[in-house]
């Protein structure tokens, strides 16, 4: 199992003399990955682990100028109660590999004495980062002669923080991508050293943007590692241009309602965004036999925006066409809602849950 601090085994050492000996010695990168707590720690443990899969692949090859030295992720969690801690993907990836167990170190903290010293005993010369989530201190950044470099998925300096890629789908950018880039202590301001554009579809959500600026990200640091290892991506890394700089908080549960007073672009693009973590929630009116109405609390799980509905009623009635619930938004506006999910049950089509309301009225909630 993975561990934070433990004396470190003479033979990791002697197969670095044993290839030194044999003029086939590799340079040391460590790998750090994993978001340490929500909102969309599961999906970026996977992305993290995907960029250590393509390290250790390239790394496996004989004329590589690198080896995985060492690998570094969050603490195992307990995901449910009574259950034992589980090692984070990454973590549990490595072990999968046959990556030795007393070489993942999981630090509750970068900056803690036990793990800096561990870190200095594998003598790394690089240290690259995604999505790990975690405060690197001077102290860190001083160990790897190289420096320490990220791949983020933005381009720097756009959307600098906890959530780039959330923050751009909000805001409804035609354009991302990724960025590599050495890490220092200000936030995620240090010099580019590569970046690749990519287009934004209008309907691709968050997760599977991030899958593909990481799988991106990966390709540009197997493109550029040979550089930063032998200094001359320092030479040529370009500064950030600080007044050009946005920045990405972290996502709140607050910011996930979706209020019918906005134009439905602006509402689809919040969808895209909060597809991982928490999802979109909305409140409608079920009006019941009665004729009183009953509050719906739904998670709104795919839309688009309607381009052909000219339909005329009730301002605050929502209908249903093809296999879409059609909700009236401002501007003369309607957001198709294809998916949702009502609270303890499974997501669903729009298609059953009309079906299942029996022809009763649904409507906005006020």
């Amino acid at each position: 199992m993975p561990r934070c601090s433990q004396p470190l085994p003479c033979r990791f050492f002697c197969c670095a003399a044993t290839s030194a000996a044999a003029g086939t010695k590799k340079k040391n990168v460590v790998f750090l990955g994993s978001p340490q707590v929500p909102p969309s720690a599961s999906s970026q443990n996977k992305l993290s682990a995907s960029v250590l899969e393509t390290l250790l692949s390239a790394s496996s090859s004989t004329d590589s100028a690198f080896q995985v030295a060492a690998v570094v992720t969050r603490p195992p969690a307990t995901k449910n109660r009574g259950r034992k801690p589980m090692p984070s993907a990454v973590a549990q990836f490595a072990l999968d590999r046959g990556f030795p167990g007393d070489l993942i170190f999981t630090p509750e903290r970068a900056g803690e004495e036990s793990f800096l010293s561990d870190l200095k005993e594998v003598r790394p010369e690089l240290c690259i980062t995604a999505a790990y989530g975690n405060v690197l201190p001077q102290r860190f950044l001083d160990i790897p002669p190289c420096g320490t470099v990220n791949i983020y998925p933005s381009l720097l300096p756009l959307y600098r923080g906890a959530a780039p890629v959330q923050r751009a789908l909000l805001d409804g950018v035609a354009e991302t991508g990724v960025s590599l880039a050495y890490t220092v202590r200000a936030l995620d301001a240090g010099p580019v050293i590569a970046s690749e554009k990519f287009p934004v579809d209008d309907c691709i959500k968050a997760l599977d943007l991030l899958d593909i600026l990481f799988n991106i990200g990966s390709k540009l640091l197997l493109d550029e590692l040979l550089s930063v290892l032998d200094g001359s991506a320092k030479q040529k890394a370009k500064p950030q241009d600080d007044s050009k700089a946005t920045l990405a908080p972290k996502m709140n549960l607050d910011e996930s309602w979706l209020t019918f007073d906005e134009e439905a672009k602006v509402l689809h693009n919040k969808v895209r965004a909060f597809a991982g973590w928490p999802r979109t929630r909305a409140k409608l009116q079920l009006m019941n036999q009665n004729g009183e109405p009953d509050v719906l609390d739904i998670k709104v799980i795919s839309t688009k925006v309607s381009t052909s509905c000219n339909k005329i009623g009730d301002e605050n009635q929502i209908l249903f066409s093809g296999n879409s619930l059609l909700v009236p938004c401002s501007g003369s506006t309607w957001l198709e809602v294809m998916e949702l999910q009502l609270p303890g049950k499974k997501v669903t089509t729009a298609r059953n849950f009309w079906n299942g309301l029996r022809g009763q009225k649904l409507l906005k909630s006020t």
